[in-house]
């Protein structure tokens, strides 16, 4: 294999790297007691975060944030939702049902 090729290679496999979230994670934050598992958290571009309901009535996270708006809608306990964040940013995510839930959500590049 020559010199070129193997350089080729190199370039393609770190222009994909950089453009795809090869490393992406996914965070689950809990929901208990009318309240999330915490307050605040940094996860990076492409990660996602799973909102897990432990209590005994439904939640609906949403965020009105510019770049990160979503609505999960209501789901009851034992239930889930997942949201991909794309935009880096703070975003502040708050349930629909039960106001005192805030969390915050900064999404780096």
């Amino acid at each position: 294999m020559s010199f070129a090729m193997i350089y080729r290679s190199f370039i393609i496999i770190f222009i994909c790297a950089m453009a795809c979230p090869l490393w992406a994670q996914e965070f689950v934050i809990n929901q208990r007691n009318k309240q999330f598992s915490q307050s605040a958290i940094t996860i990076k571009r492409g990660d996602s975060i799973k909102f897990t309901n432990s209590d005994s009535y439904y939640h609906n996270v949403y965020s009105l944030s510019e770049g990160n708006k979503f609505d999960l809608g209501s789901y009851p306990k034992g239930g889930s939702q997942s949201v991909k964040f794309e935009t880096p940013g703070e975003v502040t995510a708050k349930c629909a049902i039960h106001p005192q839930m805030i969390i915050t959500i900064t999404v780096e590049d």
